[in-house]
């Protein structure tokens, strides 16, 4: 019969076959799909579920660990190395203020007697030649001391250096404010903080200002103090180098900082300057009870002393 389907194509049910028309023919069947009620299934997750198995822990790689436990160790080292630093500046700060008022200052009227003839500005001049010769001397004798550096030496000799180069710079300040006629008012002790405070912030003092001046070292004093010292040290570091290197280093370096610091101060009282016929009649200056020697390295500090004149 033309157009039914040939007998090979036939499907033929088998005795006990469901005869029914399947409904879900593509998919599963209601009664093997399972049902339940209408809005009683939900596809948010169960939250304080007791019976499901808890997640497995991956421990982290070995690698890992160890670099948080380097991370750590560097951290913790770095802060003891600040820690470390700040109380070694502050001490040196320290004994730089210690020192001040035991440094002998020339007045002026024993300066024109040393140095007859001489204007301010010779006299000036030679006052920068004999302290930047001095600085000289204590940098070649800080790196002669280090020829075979040793490492926990190094901080030691670069406190010896800047301690003798501050009092040969802080007698320098003071000698050239009394030739400008520009004496900062006060004791012994108050003259003393005004020439720290110069030699740190690299300025000279003006006594007609009162934000120049200061009875007491206070916080801003002390902090641009630290800051003056680390400058010096970061800059004495060749000072350091072996083999005499560091000796010629060394010298040339300080020369020039002093000759530098000089120059800066002397700008500044050259506006100031009182010249010396309206100078008033001044007291002389009091001598210190114990006064340092210049160029003294103190005791405890540095492995070559060296004593630049009286």
């Amino acid at each position: 019969m033309t157009g039914s389907t040939p007998p090979r194509k036939r499907r033929f049910h088998l005795p006990g076959a469901d005869k029914e028309p399947s409904e879900g023919r593509l998919g599963a069947r209601d009664d093997e799909r399972g049902s339940s009620e209408q809005g009683s299934a939900s596809l948010e997750p169960v939250a304080g579920r007791t019976d499901l198995p808890a997640p497995a822990v991956t421990p982290a790689p070995v690698a890992t660990r160890r670099a948080a436990v380097i991370r750590d160790k560097a951290r913790e080292g770095v802060r003891k190395g600040g820690s470390r630093a700040r109380a070694g500046l502050a001490y040196l700060a320290d004994r730089i203020i210690d020192n001040a008022p035991r440094i002998p200052v020339r007045d002026l009227a024993t300066l024109r007697r040393q140095f007859p003839g001489l204007g301010p500005e010779e006299l000036a001049d030679k006052l920068v030649a004999g302290a930047a010769g001095a600085t000289a001397t204590v940098g070649a004798g800080i790196g002669a001391a280090a020829m075979l550096p040793v490492p926990p030496a190094m901080p030691t000799e670069l406190a010896a250096e800047i301690t003798g180069v501050a009092a040969i710079e802080l007698k320098l300040i003071a000698e050239l404010h009394e030739v400008y006629g520009v004496r900062p008012p006060g004791n012994l002790k108050q003259r003393s903080t005004a020439y720290l405070d110069s030699w740190s912030g690299e300025r000279g003092i003006e006594v007609t200002k009162p934000s120049t001046m200061s009875s007491a070292l206070n916080s801003r004093m002390k902090q641009q103090l630290r800051q003056q010292i680390m400058k010096r040290m970061v800059r004495n570091l060749p000072n350091l180098m072996p083999f005499m290197v560091g000796a010629a280093v060394g010298a040339v370096m300080n020369r020039r900082d002093t000759r530098k610091l000089a120059d800066r101060i002397r700008a500044d009282l050259r506006r100031i300057q009182v010249p010396w016929e309206a100078l008033p009649v001044l007291p002389p200056l009091e001598s210190p009870e114990n006064p340092l020697k210049i160029g003294e390295i103190p005791k405890g500090l540095g492995r070559g002393r060296k004593e630049i004149g009286p």
